[in-house]
């Protein structure tokens, strides 16, 4: 289910959904996400929005890369993912878009549910007894 969501201080409606996306899953506000995918940026001389910079700041951050079998490539969107992982913490990336997907609903500033993912990273799952 779409919920609507934009942590930007301002509430602007700007380029930021990686840091929207990162902000939800991580539960750190949008200055701190900000702050720290510049400084990810930065010791790779590069954007802190291009996908390699932001996908190396969740690696670091205990998420794992996972691609989507391309068995229909146009078909299958964010709707369906929510519909297939009830459970646990998601980042879609569409290419030019990225989602946030808790337990089964996608947090946005606009309805993506019909958006087309690419690939995703799962937060990795930690035990605690």
């Amino acid at each position: 289910m779409y919920v609507e969501y934009n942590p930007n201080p301002d509430r602007k409606l700007v380029d930021d959904c990686v840091i929207r996306a990162i902000c939800k899953i991580t539960n750190k506000d949008w200055e701190q996400v900000y702050t720290e995918l510049m400084v990810e940026g930065l010791e790779v001389h590069d954007w802190p929005m291009k996908n390699y910079v932001w996908g190396r700041y969740l690696s670091n951050n205990d998420f794992t890369k996972h691609l989507l079998p391309d068995t229909c490539p146009f078909c299958y969107t964010t709707k369906h993912f929510c519909n297939d992982h009830p459970i646990g913490s998601y980042i879609l990336a569409t290419g030019t878009h990225v989602i946030a997907v808790v337990n089964g609903d996608y947090y946005d500033t606009w309805d993506s549910g019909d958006e087309v993912p690419v690939y995703y990273w799962k937060r990795k799952e930690t035990y605690t007894p």
